[in-house]
């Protein structure tokens, strides 16, 4: 993959293989994403993770977290069907819940919102710290943890858990994807005769077999040479544009002694592009990635240029058309890239990818899926020279071969379409007789692979019409294939195979936990009628079902299993939809995790969901649908652009998010509950009904298993499995008694009016004066609408109105203390105490699975966190039917009527156990493990509890540890969103304000000391060594850094000091004639926010060194980032750098990356490189600024005692900040950190057949005689698809 260097400001240490682009997750399978948009709270369909959004300098809380990856299908503006069926409904009462017929159709006005999981670096590259499998699985707990709170299921995942090819957003007309449709003899036909005899079955029939409308705004057409192209106007971000060449070309074409090509080319083509790296300085972005079938080349950048008002799309074209096209293939510039991809590829060899690739090898493995992951395979990669990379070029990369996406605030399409024809209409004709073959070359294939034009272009459409007739006998010069075969599956179908694979078992050394997944491989159902989009409705509520049954009743007691998870989804990659049942459990458990999986399936199949759960999961998906449809206007181009790829690559009609919602309403009128059962056990027939004959047989069964297993008072013993035996336990749930699920009382309200008024007359809130110093009880910023407050229980609160998100806000709760607060005597209790509650879920009166769906029916999404210095806890709801009211509810009864649970406990800290036990079976994870150990003196609040400190813990002394920071002023409430002032300010005082004020524990919290290991010492170079069948390396350096406002351990207060420096000059420099940029400097010195503008923008600099540096210049690694971790609280931060390699290397490139680190004064700062990293923050920034998350990250700590030095000038300068620094500036705050051999830390791990055997010897020690035993699942997220190239 490729793409520009960029940082972000991080807390901890983020391990290399859980950084991925964005466009992974876009380009992974996904539910048919038809504008039914998945209520974060409600619908665990898809299991969703949020990724967190990376904080610019000033801001360390900010993460954002965006509610569903909605199912969505958007677009086109004629509504007469809609229309139609909404006459013909007026002839009859719908069996539809009561909650559909209530609601509102909504109009064309109204707007819709698109949550698609965002990249947390918003340079959108791979390195950006995307989190696409659990966070448990990925990162270690002391440096970025996250305890999902499950009163609403946090946890969804968009892709479910199954392998993903390597970095990749699907494109659209996939070529390869020309055969997933279903055959028509495989269509079924419905009986709408008995399902609606009032309605004239002719005209209902007609209705559902209407095309769906298509997107009004966009823009399809195609040169002469064949290059499709697409253009959507959009505003968000504004002044900005995404464009994206997709060549149909991955590792799917490549020959037997080809396996890695195309991602080669990539490389070379995107790294060696001179009209790229003009770009470079303009704000613009830049990425590539390659995956089965596609190359992708994509540029983010400013419509303009800053000063000249310089039209920049001529020259993002440019650049595009010399990469994909026209790229030069020097031998050093190969060479570069052959090294850095060797580097990839073993850095990407964790144990979560090779798990990936069996998964996929096993699922498809009678076809080239199966043996063509777009990395490639080593010893081809090493030979290959630059005459056969050209030819693999010559034989893919055409214009015809080719569609170009540009998305953005364009408001001229025909001019845009004149500069697109200007640079690439010649492109492929110089060395032909004749133009290219367009659509019609593609034979069999051409409906799919060419869009249809939209109206506005009828006269280019006839044009080409008539000039493809008359090229399509002239002759090529170059070979190229115009029909490519697609690839063969075996469907998973009754009858349509009869060969039965047994179970594989992948079994692995680094393996702790036992997986197993169960797949069914079918063709892709195209959604292009009013039917497709009904049957994709009626599944998703059909499995919402399931997936809430068996996550909620079971975390209820001590399930057998960690998770069960179901995921229906299409992949315009993969060709096919899947449906994949994963299975995770401790080893011990396995037998009833797979019996306990079957038997829910078997229940949901047999009896099929209630009334109650068609009605719920109905009403929450409208809901959720009306409130994102009223959010258009706030989709990012990029987010746009990815669905657009996707939807094309499937076959889906495209809508704008309006018609989809409409067409959605349209249909949930026609759906009974029989043929939501109906067509939802048909899903599931390949588990339910396995071993009969009628059944369609799994695609594939594969465990993924250790080698060995931890046993009470044994140890470690070897892990034994066969095939006959998970046989054996797949059929023990088939013959298990089962019984239909009973109907669940779900709470309309936790808090009565009764009980708010009771509440009211005690507490009797009210709002007070914010300091003794202001005795106004109202603090209004009118310049950016921030309104503060202060109840009279002590807990401040701040909120802001905002029209960006229509109907919708977030809120966020943070907490004073953390993990720091944590005792000699109750190490770890913050932390497992955070997920107990997290697992409990319970709050008064009112059971998990109450509280759960009180938050699907009001579409509340909720997650609790802890970190080293705070807890908090972030609710995004919806305004509709009471949503803010409903989360203020549950904050209250959280914070005043929590049940602590001594079986949830228990799962805690079998789950922190079992972490720790799998530290030193990752090599990143051991590695920066043994670092922070060393750097934070042994202090464990910063690393993973040990066994011994979790088994010291107790329900109390844990739900001590976390209640006693809820106290008054400790606490701090932020909410942003599209409320009125009097609706905010009414649920302030009703919820918040009737939160008692203490409870029998000191505000303040007095933290044990923190001090980073005396220095020097002998663990300030530290190896970790790996047994693993394959080699692989990584090192992470780590430094003492000031914390965000300038404070350093030793209790200095650096910012006084900066300012005195600041004085100094103005006197020295007064008289030089630049009175305004010395103001400006001055201002920036005594301000609170010095350290945490210049370090971010160091930060920058230094990133783009170490990638120019120790990657490209001296090719030592492949993958290498600095980050700060700058504390608010607490008077310290660090700075870590991370580097993967190999192990010949890795020792040279930690060298390297030190002399990057001290190399700041030999060569300085220029004013390019510092320009370079203003336009990187403030592009993040004004992106960003739409965002209700964003604000709330902004609002953090704004009235915080602990944080004093926050406040209103922090959000209203700082831009005006960033933009007033100095190289100057710049070395004040390189001088805080500490980069001095005696200062700094490093450990190196490598991995290996013949590395060390004492890599855990300490850990190992440590836990010896612990009688705990337990398992961390280990992420399956990661993707078989490239990594970026940069």
């Amino acid at each position: 993959m490729a793409t520009s260097s960029s940082s972000s400001v991080m807390s901890g240490i983020q391990v290399p293989q859980s950084r991925w682009d964005s466009s992974v997750s876009k380009g992974r399978r996904s539910m048919v994403r038809v504008n039914i948009p998945c209520p974060a709270p409600s619908f665990p369909l898809t299991r969703f993770h949020l990724p967190s959004v990376p904080a610019p300098a000033a801001v360390r809380w900010l993460g954002d977290v965006r509610d569903g990856n909605s199912i969505e299908l958007y677009q086109n503006g004629n509504n007469n069907t809609v229309r139609k069926l909404k006459m013909m409904m007026k002839k009859k009462k719908s069996d539809a819940p009561k909650a559909w017929k209530g609601s509102a159709s909504v109009s064309r006005s109204q707007q819709l919102k698109t949550w698609v999981p965002c990249c947390s670096s918003l340079s959108r590259n791979c390195h950006g710290k995307t989190t696409p499998f659990p966070t448990s699985t990925s990162t270690p707990r002391f440096f970025r943890q996250k305890s999902c709170f499950p009163l609403s299921a946090h946890t969804f995942k968009t892709h479910g858990n199954r392998i993903r090819p390597l970095c990749a957003t699907v494109g659209p007309d996939e070529p390869h994807a020309a055969s997933t449709a279903l055959p028509d003899a495989l269509l079924e036909k419905q009986d709408f005769d008995s399902l609606y005899p009032q309605l004239q079955t002719a005209e209902l029939e007609g209705f559902l077999s209407t095309e769906l409308p298509s997107h009004p705004k966009l823009h399809r057409g195609q040169l002469k040479n064949g290059l499709r192209y697409l253009i959507l106007p959009n505003k968000v971000p504004a002044n900005r544009l995404e464009a994206h060449m997709e060549v149909h070309v991955g590792s799917i074409d490549e020959e037997d002694d080809e396996q890695g090509i195309a991602h080669m080319i990539e490389h070379v083509a995107f790294l060696g592009s001179k009209k790229r790296e003009k770009l470079l300085g303009t704000g613009a972005r830049s990425n590539a990635y390659t995956d089965f079938h596609h190359t992708v080349f994509h540029i983010h950048s400013p419509t303009s240029t800053k000063d000249a008002d310089e039209d920049l799309l001529p020259l993002v074209l440019e650049a595009l058309n010399e990469i994909a096209f026209h790229p030069k293939f020097l031998s050093s510039r190969v060479e570069k890239e052959r090294r850095a991809i060797l580097s990839e590829l073993q850095m990407m060899n964790t144990i979560e990818y090779r798990v990936d690739c069996q998964l996929l090898q096993h699922l498809h493995y009678e076809n080239k899926l199966s043996k063509r992951f777009p990395i490639g395979l080593e010893e081809q990669i090493k030979k290959w020279d630059a005459d056969k990379i050209r030819k693999f070029h010559e034989r893919w990369y055409f214009p015809a071969n080719a569609t170009l996406y540009i998305v953005g605030d364009i408001s001229n399409i025909s001019k845009t379409i004149n500069q697109i024809e200007a640079v690439f209409e010649q492109t492929g004709l110089e060395n032909e007789t004749a133009s290219p073959p367009t659509s019609s070359a593609f034979g069999a294939m051409a409906n799919f692979l060419v869009p249809k034009l939209s109206a506005g272009f009828a006269g280019s459409s006839s044009h080409e019409r008539s000039s493809n007739a008359a090229d399509h006998s002239k002759v090529l010069k170059k070979e190229r294939h115009a029909v490519r075969p697609p690839i063969k599956h075996n469907w998973s179908l009754p009858g349509h195979k009869t060969d039965v694979k047994p179970p594989q078992i992948f079994q692995h050394e680094l393996l702790q936990n036992f997986s197993i997944n169960m797949f069914c491989k079918i063709p892709v159902t195209k959604v292009q009628t009013f039917r497709d989009l009904r049957n994709v409705l009626m599944k998703r509520i059909f499995l919402s079902a399931l997936h809430f049954r068996i996550n909620s009743r079971y975390k209820s007691s001590n399930p057998p299993f960690t998770s069960v998870e179901l995921d229906h989804s299409d992949s315009g990659r993969e060709g096919c939809t899947v449906t994949t049942l994963t299975v995770t459990a401790e080893p011990k458990n396995w037998q009833n995790a797979i019996k306990v999986a079957v038997q829910e399936v078997r229940r949901l199949k047999e009896f099929g969901v209630t009334k109650g759960e068609l009605t719920r999961y109905m009403d929450a998906l409208l809901k959720d649908s009306e409130h994102l449809a009223a959010m258009i206007d706030n989709v990012s181009s990029v987010d746009n652009l990815d669905f657009i790829m996707e939807s094309d690559a499937l076959g889906h009609i495209v809508m704008d998010q309006t018609q989809g919602h409409e067409c959605l309403m349209a249909v949930a009128g026609t759906v009974t509950l029989e043929e939501v059962n109906s067509i939802g056990a048909q899903v599931l027939e390949f588990i339910s009904d396995f071993g009969k004959p009628t059944a369609p047989l799994p695609a594939a069964v594969v465990a993924c298993v250790p080698n060995k297993v931890h046993v009470d008072g044994i140890g470690e013993t070897e892990f034994k499995i066969t095939s006959t035996e998970i046989i054996s336990a797949m059929k023990s749930g088939l013959i298990e008694p089962i019984e239909a699920e009973p109907e669940l009382e779900v709470p309309k309200e936790l808090i009565s009016p009764q009980q708010l008024q009771e509440l009211r007359m005690q507490q009797r809130p009210s709002f007070i004066p914010l300091s003794p110093e202001i005795s106004v009880t109202k603090l209004q910023d009118k310049e950016t609408g921030i309104t503060q407050l202060r109840l009279s229980n002590g807990i401040p609160v701040n909120y802001k109105i905002s029209k960006n998100e229509a109907r919708g806000g977030v809120m966020r709760l943070i907490v004073g203390g953390g993990r720091a607060a944590e005792s000699s005597n109750s190490k770890g209790a913050v932390v497992v105490g955070v997920r107990t509650l997290s697992e409990g879920g319970r709050v008064g009166n009112f059971s998990r699975e109450q509280v759960e769906l009180f938050c699907v029916n009001h579409l509340i999404n909720c997650s609790l966190e802890s970190t080293e210095e705070f807890i908090a806890m972030e609710f995004r709801f919806t305004l509709r039917d009471n949503g803010m009211r409903a989360a203020f509810q549950l904050l209250h009864m959280v914070l005043e009527h929590s049940v602590w649970v001594e079986d949830a406990f228990d799962r805690a800290r079998q789950l922190y156990l079992s972490y720790y036990r799998s530290i030193p079976k990752s090599l990143e994870r051991s590695t920066a493990h043994k670092l922070m150990l060393a750097m934070m003196n042994d202090d464990e609040r910063f690393v993973e509890p040990t066994p011994k400190s979790l088994q010291n813990l107790t329900l109390n002394s844990v739900k001590d540890a976390v209640m006693n920071q809820f106290v008054g002023d400790n606490m701090e409430v932020s909410i942003v969103g599209d409320f009125l002032e009097e609706e905010i300010e009414s649920c302030i005082l009703d919820y918040l304000g009737t939160v008692r004020a203490s409870r029998n524990s000191e505000s303040e919290h007095e933290f044990s000391p923190i001090l980073f290991r005396t220095s020097p010492s002998d663990l300030q170079s530290q190896q970790v060594f790996l047994k693993d069948s394959d080699e692989r390396a990584c090192a992470y350096i780590a430094g003492p850094a000031p914390n965000r406002w300038g404070f350093t351990i030793d209790g200095k207060d650096q910012l006084e000091s900066v300012a005195d420096i600041a004085v100094a000059d103005e006197a020295q420099f007064h008289h030089e004639g630049n009175d305004v940029q010395k103001d400006l400097q001055r201002k920036l010195r005594s301000h609170p926010l010095f350290f945490g503008i210049t370090l971010g923008l160091l930060a920058e600099v230094i990133n783009s060194r170490l990638f120019t540096t120790v990657r490209d210049s001296l090719g030592l690694t492949y993958d290498v980032s600095f980050e700060l971790n700058l504390f608010d609280r607490l008077k310290l931060g660090w700075y870590v750098v991370s580097v993967t390699s190999t192990p010949s290397k890795v020792y040279k490139a930690v060298d390297a990356c030190k002399n990057v680190l001290r190399g700041l004064h030999s060569n300085k700062i220029s004013p390019r490189e510092l320009e370079r990293a203003k336009r990187t923050l403030l592009m993040r920034h004004e992106a960003e600024i739409k965002s209700n998350a964003y604000w709330l990250g902004l609002l953090a700590h704004l009235q915080a005692s602990s944080v004093p030095r926050k406040d209103i000038s922090c959000i209203k300068e700082l831009t005006s900040l960033y933009e007033a620094a100095s190289i100057e500036d710049i070395y004040l705050a390189y001088e805080q950190l500490k980069v001095d051999e005696d200062s700094l830390y490093s450990c190196i791990g490598i991995a290996g057949a013949n590395a060390g055997d004492d890599t855990t010897e300490s850990l190992e020690e440590e836990e010896s005689g612990e009688g705990i035993q337990g398992v961390i699942p280990v992420g399956r997220g990661l993707s078989t698809m490239t990594r970026p190239t940069t």
